[in-house]
């Protein structure tokens, strides 16, 4: 995984034009020559520090500056600095001490006169005085664009979560989650505490959907939990719809689907008009027919299309993009499960192919290698249903195909029913059948477990 190797050696310390860039304050010159130096990205060095790429990029610009004296101790304690390059903490007044005229009560800084005494190394012991001293009476601990920048990251997360492999965005995710966290420590006014939650909330959301990828139900329905709190505490009605809809799916994957169906009901009750709603009825009707429960599968579908119908109402999570929306091309494929389940065949794979074709005319953004996994998969059940083995070889050689790496466990569970199907009595004898039964028993879905130790 991207980061868990990535280090800075020893040596590029001894270049100093790095250490005047650090007296300088000037953190992006920093990072630019540490990253030169060391041969990272600026990927590597936001796993390193905790920044975003984002935010490292426009700091190298110099768009962007770092001045909070916490994040500036952090981003060199990332990167491994020597102790003596860090910020200097202000020490407690003492006898000696030069205190600064100050009104009674007001925290003090202390001046110790063991500090350096170039000017180049005063200015830099100022500085960090001063920054000091704004952060102890100043109740906010989020500096401009901090908000915008998490949003940001989210909404690439969730971009990238749809087409590329879920490992590589694992790490992105838990560090954006743990920033939010931090930030969520310390202090801001009203608006912006629940702005953050909202992020917080959004992130624990997108683990959710990770961990259910990863087959850990327990784990998904942990992150929902927390997502939930949240959501309360932000009073964000479009991220308690979209919880208690993940809550449902992670459900409707597992022994407990009538528990799926009662989430949905508890999901209705905050859904805002448009994606939302669609959503809880694409669920509630694939669930019901899970069950077998045809008329309730069959009214969920009929209401999916009354809110097709409906005006958007804001309130959702749309602004991420991603995963966090639910377009065309994903509504039929959850039609075309339904179906499927229901075993109108014909009608899935009609639905099914519809999803597909809007994928792949679709942006690579956009394009969810998961659902349309899947949806192939309910054109080979139908297929096989109709007794067109060929046929649905063609579709299931194309799931044989995909890299261990995009095989979701919805994946790997689809495919062995598929496989299942292949060895009825009725294909006995047929050698493409069996063909395709002996590779179906070979197919690995994601593998969970590092190939070596996590540093």
């Amino acid at each position: 995984m991207r980061g868990l190797t990535s280090r800075v050696p020893s040596n590029v310390w001894a270049d100093p034009a790095i250490e005047l860039a650090i007296r300088q304050w000037d953190f992006g010159e920093v990072s630019r020559l540490v990253r030169q130096q060391a041969g990272l990205r600026q990927d590597d060095m936001a796993d390193l520090t905790g920044l975003s790429q984002g935010f490292l990029s426009m700091l190298e610009s110099g768009a962007r500056k770092l001045t909070n004296i916490g994040k500036i101790t952090r981003f060199l304690e990332g990167v491994s600095a020597p102790a003596n390059l860090l910020p200097e903490t202000p020490q407690e007044p003492t006898g000696q001490t030069a205190l600064a005229l100050l009104p009674t009560g007001t925290p003090t800084v202390a001046h110790d006169s063991g500090r350096p005494t170039d000017l180049r190394g005063l200015a830099a012991q100022a500085a960090a005085q001063s920054l000091q001293f704004a952060e102890l009476v100043t109740p906010n601990n989020l500096a401009d664009g901090d908000v915008e920048d998490l949003t940001g990251e989210l909404a690439r997360i969730a971009t990238d979560y749809v087409h590329a492999p879920l490992l590589p965005l694992f790490h992105d995710l838990l560090s954006t989650r743990d920033r939010v966290f931090n930030l969520l420590k310390g202090r801001q006014n009203p608006s912006q505490t629940r702005e953050l939650f909202m992020l917080a909330g959004t992130s624990c959301l997108l683990l959710a959907h990770a961990s259910q990828n990863l087959g850990d139900e327990r784990s998904a329905m942990a992150q929902i939990r927390t997502a939930w709190t949240c959501a309360e505490k932000a009073d964000h009605s479009g991220l308690r719809a979209w919880a208690k809809g993940t809550a449902a799916l992670i459900a409707e994957w597992s022994p407990h689907k009538q528990t799926a169906l009662r989430y949905t009901q508890q999901a209705k009750d905050y859904a805002p008009a448009g994606e939302s709603r669609i959503r809880i009825a694409a669920i509630e009707a694939r669930t019901a027919a899970r069950i077998g429960d045809r008329e309730r599968a069959l009214a969920a579908l009929n209401e999916l299309q009354r809110a097709r119908e409906q005006q958007a109402a804001p309130g959702g999570l749309g602004q991420f993009g991603g995963l966090l929306t639910f377009p065309k091309a994903k509504q039929e494929y959850y039609i075309g499960g339904t179906y499927a389940l229901l075993g109108e065949h014909q009608q899935a794979e009609r639905h099914a192919t519809t999803a597909i074709a809007l994928y792949e005319s679709g942006t690579k953004e956009d394009r969810s290698y998961g659902d349309e996994a899947l949806a192939r998969l309910d054109i080979t059940t139908a297929r096989l249903a109709a007794g067109e083995v060929e046929g649905a070889g063609e579709q299931l050689q194309q799931i044989l195909q995909l890299p261990p790496r995009m095989r979701i466990r919805q994946i790997g569970s689809a495919v062995q029913r598929v496989g299942e199907l292949l060895q009825q009595p009725r294909f006995v004898g047929n050698h493409i059948a069996r063909e395709l039964a002996d590779a179906t028993m070979g197919f690995q879905a994601i593998d969970t477990k590092p190939k070596v130790p996590l540093q």
